[in-house]
């Protein structure tokens, strides 16, 4: 969705039906707003986050199991290649810093609880380091609830149980004008509280009514008086009374009000009888993700007050920002509004075609999406154990991740778009506040000084090589490196090229988790004698984090807490048992590491030890006579569709062709056929997607690993300088049982309540189906099913079905 495009076309049809056509001011007009925000949007684009969890709550020892997207606007983010998660408890101290790559907008992970934690919830945050830059507030924060054994004692409840808050539209009350008044109620706890009351005058008159309309919210209008200070009496759905002030009305100002209608917003501007000249001559701007949409000049010299409409039937769905500002460019009063014009979604069709609901039974889950290319997530659980009551895909990447404050239940507001629930919504726009373009600056081309820049690339080795000289730098040099994983057994054997500057790197070297690295300089003995080299991978360390420990507030009724704790406490059990014991003559065994798993530890790096298909061709007779590597492959992978005729093989698997690897270097399909079957040990087909591929991989990879000298792994020479590297995130895989083949864990009791998990389901417009299996635990009756994504032209998905 070419946004830009959409809003310029649109303002300039706005422009020519502006209310009054305005002179310029202190250099400063309409269009120079819309180049600045051009400007703003181009080179400050605003990055949002939301992340999909596999289920609402967990047990100690559980696996936190996660996927994050990414936005820019309303469209897939190209800003960053790297998202942070951040795990946090109730100390402040974070848990775990995860690090993941993005891919096609979205990146995945996992967090293992301890078996210890002791908290009863854990704070989240999401980030990448572009969005460090801006305020922190539009941070992806969650709380996540923790079942413990024993549930939690009460808390005492404090003194004020309610707070309600009274926000004029537009931002002020002024006297002798009438304004709208919107409120929000809350608990203690962050729920919404029911309300009723009235607003008073100094003379204890009644002048209007309080009563909630919607999830504490509500609204009212009122006419101040000149001298009149107002208080509001009100009481709680517990009784409890309360009084509360008004905020102070000003004795001249502009009031905004803005009226949803169907293809357009409303709006009328009123300014006091005795406004001073700079409120006698305004501007109104309408802008939407840092693009301008609307834009007017506004004549109130002769008249106190106007009217006119702001088009909004060809604008993405999202936060629109009406904005009035005095003769001066001063910012006056500001209003936000949300455009439904239902074009942000698509849906996926999920069903299962093949179904078990009794104990250990095989299900198998279809997802198809038409010709559509779609970065997917999908989460099967326990229904049981409840859902998420805090937000959803669509309403974090359109509604709350450009709002300041909490909002109850906001996927509640994308059900459907009838005018009862505009209106609810409405009173969201009134009761949250939206300041993410600093006006003051930004209309006078100040713009926010960036501190850290954003991660375009991926994770690669990189760094710089200090202490040589200009001439050394231009006869060159090559760095020789010996990388050592600390989940590897075997060592990788790379090369970079040092530049003039005394900069390396090599975008091929993609490290996950922690990698020591061995280093020598060739090429010139003074240069390698005479210098120092640094390695860079620019991780972002951990922020402090500071909660509210009622935003995003987990809610479940009494029957799913008991039933999610009872398996929680079995589980919980179940774990420490696997543990082992420290009972005397107890015979503990290990389980003995396959074949083919000590051949992918020994030859595949953490990067390419992913999900794939597995030949140990030193072990095949049929490797042994096969006249290439792809005819040997021909037949052993499913959809992989190999033609062999001619020099060049032709090589399609998912509707692409795959990435080719040689010793995990990229490498081209005429050399992969080039090669002696004899010299090749293990070869790896990996599905996608695959990270290590350039472009992400979305078609999978082929990894051919030839033979090492007697197959012992080499150990870097004594005294050989290194440095140690953090990567990414070490990412495991999603455990899912196959009860049709016996293993000794087939006889402990099976108490999973994710039964599935699926984080990077990637259809294209030829690949589009797609078959997942999965069985049944030992409880389960009823399954929830969620799908979550994102196209590549930015509409989204949530599917949520529950099967019995």
């Amino acid at each position: 969705m070419n946004i830009p495009v959409i809003m310029r076309c649109l303002f300039v049809s706005c422009l020519f039906a502006a209310i009054t056509t305005g002179a310029q001011s202190q250099n400063i007009s309409i269009n120079s707003v819309q180049n600045s925000l051009e400007a703003l949007a181009t080179n400050f684009p605003q990055e949002k986050i939301y992340v999909q969890f596999d289920k609402p709550s967990y047990a100690p020892g559980e696996t936190i199991w996660f996927k994050s997207y990414i936005m820019t606007g309303a469209d897939p983010s190209q800003i960053s290649k790297t998202v942070y998660i951040d795990f946090i408890n109730t100390q402040g101290r974070v848990l775990k810093h995860c690090v993941s790559p993005v891919l096609q907008s979205g990146g995945s992970g996992d967090y293992s609880l301890p078996l210890e934690f002791k908290d009863e919830v854990v704070y989240v945050k999401a980030y990448t380091k572009w969005m460090l830059n801006f305020d922190s507030s539009f941070l992806y924060r969650k709380t996540i609830h923790i079942i413990q054994p024993k549930p939690a004692t009460k808390r005492p409840v404090p003194a004020i149980k309610t707070a309600i808050q009274f926000l004029p539209e537009g931002g002020n009350i002024v006297e002798n004008i009438e304004t709208n008044i919107a409120f929000k109620a809350v608990h203690f706890d962050g729920t919404p509280a029911p309300v009723s009351g009235a607003v008073f005058n100094n003379s204890n008159a009644k002048v209007a009514d309080i009563k909630t309309i919607h999830d504490g919210m509500g609204a009212f209008s009122l006419t101040a008086k000149n001298g009149e200070a107002y208080t509001a009496k009100w009481k709680d759905d517990l009784g409890n009374n309360y009084e509360t002030k008004l905020p102070a009305a000003q004795a001249t100002g502009i009031v905004l009000k803005v009226l949803p209608q169907a293809d357009a917003r409303s709006f009328t501007i009123q300014r006091s009888d005795n406004a001073p000249a700079n409120l006698q001559k305004l501007y109104i701007i309408a802008s939407m993700q840092q693009h301008l949409v609307y834009g007017a000049a506004v004549n109130l010299k002769d008249v106190p007050v106007t009217g006119g409409a702001i088009p909004v039937k060809e604008l993405p769905s999202g936060i629109l920002q009406v904005t009035i500002f005095d003769s001066n460019w001063t910012a006056m009063a500001e209003r936000i509004t949300f455009i439904n014009n239902e074009n942000y979604s698509f849906e996926p069709e999920v069903g299962f075609a093949e179904l078990g609901t009794d104990k250990r039974k095989l299900n198998t889950l279809v997802i198809h999406t038409d010709s559509i290319a779609a970065n997917l997530s999908v989460a099967v659980t326990d229904a049981g154990i409840g859902i998420d009551s805090s937000d959803d895909i669509v309403s974090r990447l359109l509604l709350t991740g450009d709002l300041k404050g909490n909002v109850y239940h906001p996927y509640y507001y994308f059900q459907n778009n009838s005018d009862t629930l505009q209106k609810q919504l409405d009173l969201v726009m009134l009761t949250n506040g939206w300041r993410r373009i600093d006006w003051e600056n930004s209309i006078r081309n100040k713009y926010p000084k960036i501190k850290y820049q954003n991660e375009a690339d991926y994770l690669s080795l990189a760094g710089k090589v200090y202490g040589a000289t200009d001439q050394q730098l231009k006869k060159g040099a090559m760095l020789l490196l010996i990388i050592n994983n600390s989940k590897d057994t075997s060592n990788r054997f790379e090369q970079a090229i040092v530049d003039q500057s005394g900069k390396f790197a090599n975008p091929n070297i993609i490290l996950y988790d922690t990698s020591k690295i061995y280093y020598k300089l060739s090429g010139n003995e003074s240069f390698a004698n005479s210098s120092v080299v640094n390695f860079d991978n620019s991780l972002s360390s951990p922020k402090t984090i500071t909660e509210d420990t009622a935003a995003n507030a987990f809610l479940t009724d009494t029957a799913t807490e008991n039933y999610r704790r009872r398996l929680a406490e079995e589980e919980l059990r179940n774990a420490k048992f696997r543990q082992g014991t420290t009972l005397q003559d107890v015979v503990v065994k290990t389980r003995t590491k396959s074949p083919m798993q000590v051949l992918d530890e020994k030859y595949a790096s953490p990067l390419f030890s992913g999900d794939g298909y597995q030949f140990d061709v030193m072990s095949d007779p049929f490797g042994r006579s096969a006249m290439s590597v792809f005819q040997y492959l021909q037949g052993r992978v499913p959809g992989l569709q190999i033609t062999t005729a001619g020099s060049t093989p032709s090589v399609t698997w998912r509707g692409g062709t795959p990435a080719f690897f040689y010793n995990e270097t990229p490498a081209d399909a005429s050399m992969l056929q080039s090669i002696s079957m004899s010299d090749i040990a293990y070869v790896k087909v990996l599905r996608p997607p695959f990270i290590g591929a350039v472009g992400g991989g979305a078609n999978g990879a082929i990894a051919i690993y030839t033979r090492k000298g007697g197959d012992v792994a080499t150990t870097p020479g004594k005294g050989l300088p290194y440095k140690v590297i953090i990567g990414y995130s070490e990412q495991k895989e999603f455990y899912s049982p196959n009860y049709d083949i016996y293993s000794e864990n087939s006889d402990q009791k099976d108490l999973r309540t994710t039964l599935f998990w699926s984080p990077n389901v990637l259809t294209t417009p030829t690949n589009n189906t797609f078959r997942l299996k999965f069985y049944n635990n030992d409880v389960t009756q009823r399954f929830r099913v969620i799908v979550e994504g994102i196209t590549t032209d930015g509409k989204l998905a949530h599917i949520e079905k529950v099967i019995e």
